[in-house]
């Protein structure tokens, strides 16, 4: 009898599986590789069941053999182990980040003398309704809300890009990447005040109130997934501040973040060129402890943002006030930094730890950004934000086409630059 193997990461087994386990039984013994949770948030999407279940309901098709875990995206140790004579995978990998996976299936059986056979990608009404019902239970408050914790545990180090608008929300929602042999996409998205602000031309000076920030959250969560860390800024008032997480936690949004300075808010990089004062650490304490007793949950995040080494304040005192936060309940530190070289935050990395292992740690290399996420996360660090690149990226492209139109008097000039409205109609999902 002939060996088969297929690997599914799928919540629910509709039509276009069915199709591919009927297929694979002709050929012979079916093992099937349910990939594990790992490897699915590296690429896909978040599984809304456990990897138990996953397996319970391959089993319960009838038509497999065995059914096994795939630890890792590509197929390198699972095929050595299995040693098929037949793969069978839908044939809808052969474009786009999927295709470095199918090349990799192609060299490995090539080795073993295996044959790749392709089913014909099944897409229908049906499929699509089950697709569409999983992405909505994904965006409900309940799941979208705790997934970062479960990040947290699962990846080596939380990818969170800046989105200000739906649109961007998109674009952090469903970039994947081939690279080195594997494929990765960001974990979860950051609303940040600067960026939320400058795309409504407002200075970062919290004067885009909370009401205004909910409905930039709106336009993200209507068209995405993935977890949201909100920039809460200072906080504002304790009293408002309580009535803020309350709001942000019934909505889904898994954190927020808020920093220890008090007044007219600036923004950090500027450091001690311009007048910023830090709160006291009991002031502070006092805000991150209210903020704690008004939750409903156990799975919204208040996160400590400490600007002691942004401020010159010194490394004790942001130690000091590390432990501080964590000990009136913050749920994790950030700890920020406005020099080239990741030196001073890797120290405090180093400190921290060395008292603490467990409270996620979060960072946001804006000026030392030729650290990479292996060495953030050797350092102990759970969270990286890439906190304003896309704003900063489209300013200067949208400032350049509009002063290309003006020199020129027509549009022609700029067209090669400009992304086909096709390609921005096929990131929106069509209702």
């Amino acid at each position: 009898m002939k060996k088969v193997y297929t690997c599914f990461c799928t919540d629910v087994i509709h039509e276009g599986h069915l199709n591919i386990l009927r297929r694979a039984a002709e050929l012979g013994e079916v093992t099937v590789g349910v990939l594990s949770d790992e490897a699915m948030v590296s690429y896909n999407r978040f599984p809304t069941i456990s990897l138990e279940q996953r397996m319970e309901i391959v089993k319960g098709t009838g038509l497999v053999k065995e059914v096994i875990i795939q630890n890792e995206i590509m197929y390198d140790k699972v095929l050595q182990e299995v040693k098929p004579d037949y793969v069978v995978h839908g044939d809808n990998w052969r474009e786009g980040p999927e295709a470095a996976i199918r090349e990799n299936v192609v060299g490995i059986l090539e080795r073993l003398g295996g044959e790749l056979i392709e089913v014909p990608y099944t897409y229908n009404d049906t499929v699509k309704r089950i697709d569409d019902l999983m992405k909505e239970k994904l965006a409900m408050p309940e799941f979208r809300r705790k997934r970062l914790r479960q990040l947290i545990q699962m990846r080596p180090i939380v990818k969170a890009l800046e989105v200000h608008s739906g649109l961007t929300g998109l674009i952090a929602e469903k970039t994947v990447v081939e690279s080195n042999g594997k494929l990765d996409q960001f974990d979860a998205m950051w609303i940040s005040s600067l960026c939320d602000s400058t795309a409504k031309g407002k200075p970062d000076i919290e004067l885009v109130d909370m009401s205004s920030r909910i409905r930039t959250i709106d336009d993200v969560m209507d068209v995405t997934t993935k977890p949201i860390i909100l920039d809460g800024d200072t906080g504002g008032l304790v009293e408002h501040f309580v009535y803020n997480v309350r709001t942000l936690e019934r909505m889904g949004v898994s954190a927020v973040i808020i920093e220890d300075k008090t007044g007219l808010k600036k923004n950090s990089l500027f450091g001690t060129e311009v007048k910023q004062t830090q709160d006291t650490i009991e002031n502070f304490c006092e805000k991150i402890h209210a903020g704690k007793q008004a939750l409903r949950t156990e799975e919204f995040m208040i996160i400590a943002r400490i600007e002691s080494l942004i401020l010159e304040r010194g490394m004790e005192d942001a130690l000091t006030r590390a432990f501080a936060y964590g000990g009136a309940g913050a749920d994790g530190i950030m700890i920020h930094s406005r020099k080239k070289s990741p030196d001073e935050i890797l120290e405090f990395c180093s400190k921290f730890r060395e008292k603490d292992r467990t409270t996620p740690i979060v960072v946001v290399p804006t000026s030392y950004n030729s650290i990479t996420e292996e060495e953030l996360a050797a350092a102990g660090i759970n969270i990286v934000i890439y906190a304003n690149q896309l704003t900063r990226s489209a300013f200067p492209a949208m400032q350049s086409t509009a002063e290309e139109i003006l020199k020129n008097h027509r549009a022609l000039e700029v067209d090669s630059r400009l992304m086909p409205f096709k390609d921005i109609i096929r990131l929106i999902d069509e209702l």
